[in-house]
């Protein structure tokens, strides 16, 4: 694996590079993790693929050029992603490529693939948030009542840790998912990437109609992977996306939350190979 910087007028974005197979894959990780994530599919699909494992922005060596409260605050659209996207591929002479996204990462793949459609081979997500991302990120990330409350929040770490004990009593996130959020609230900044996090990516939001047309239309292979256990993104959240896009493929495996484990890489692995 090795280590590698891209910049432009935007961001210094940082990714790893791993595997070295002929097709391409775009990686983009969970809250709170690293480009680093996916490197356990290596071992079996690395003659496969060329992983491309992004840290995404506010998390590790990634930073815009303009990391400021205010910046934050303008967001940024899905096609100004995908333009990054395209400036990338370019810069590394990447033609065609697959996408997958965990959790919070299954809006970037989404906003990748709903954008540069007839680019993309493949489109995986795992915990797909990005089908139904819940009320808990809807509230803090589209409304403006939510956008204050989440800004007062991140200036108290016992504030957020006490939300988060709230919301896995009734319901809302399971333990894993409580813990993963909390470990990222410890100091000063690890509050403000988390409150950075559902601002700046308020408007990549799913447009499913467009996305299911674009997957028919470019004939995508589409991989939808849940954990049975998993309260935050329950397979239940896709029944009404996969009554509209039979082509889907669906995996359902017994894990919670935290499903980039073993049983993950066998499972994908089996469809892939």
């Amino acid at each position: 694996m090795t280590s590698h910087y891209f910049e432009n007028a935007l961001v210094k974005l940082h990714y790893y590079k791993f595997g070295n197979g002929p097709q391409t894959m775009l990686c983009f990780h969970g809250y709170g993790m690293h480009g680093r994530q996916f490197k356990v599919l290596e071992p079996t699909l690395g003659a496969k693929y060329t992983f491309i494992g992004f840290d995404l922005f506010f998390h590790e060596g990634t930073v815009l050029q303009h990391q400021s409260l205010e910046t934050i605050k303008k967001r940024i659209t899905k096609k100004q992603f995908a333009a990054l996207i395209v400036e990338f591929c370019e810069y590394v002479n990447i033609g065609r490529f697959s996408v997958i996204g965990y959790s919070m990462g299954s809006h970037y793949a989404t906003a990748v693939t709903e954008e540069l459609a007839d680019r993309v081979d493949e489109y995986i997500i795992a915990a797909p948030s990005s089908i139904d991302p819940g009320l808990l990120t809807r509230f803090f990330g589209k409304y403006k009542l939510g956008n204050k409350l989440m800004e007062k929040l991140t200036t108290s770490e016992n504030a957020l840790r006490n939300i988060f004990n709230f919301f896995k009593r009734i319901g809302i996130i399971d333990e894993t998912g409580r813990n993963i959020l909390q470990k990222e609230i410890g100091t000063a900044q690890l509050r403000f990437n988390l409150y950075a996090c559902f601002i700046y990516l308020r408007l990549f939001e799913t447009d499913e109609t467009h996305l299911i047309k674009v997957l028919k239309q470019y004939h995508i292979r589409s991989i939808f992977i849940f954990g049975k256990r998993d309260k935050m993104y329950p397979p239940k959240i896709g029944k009404r996306f996969f009554a509209k896009f039979k082509q889907a493929e669906v995996l359902i495996l017994d894990e919670d939350h935290e499903m980039i484990k073993p049983a993950f890489v066998s499972a994908l692995t089996g469809l892939l190979l």
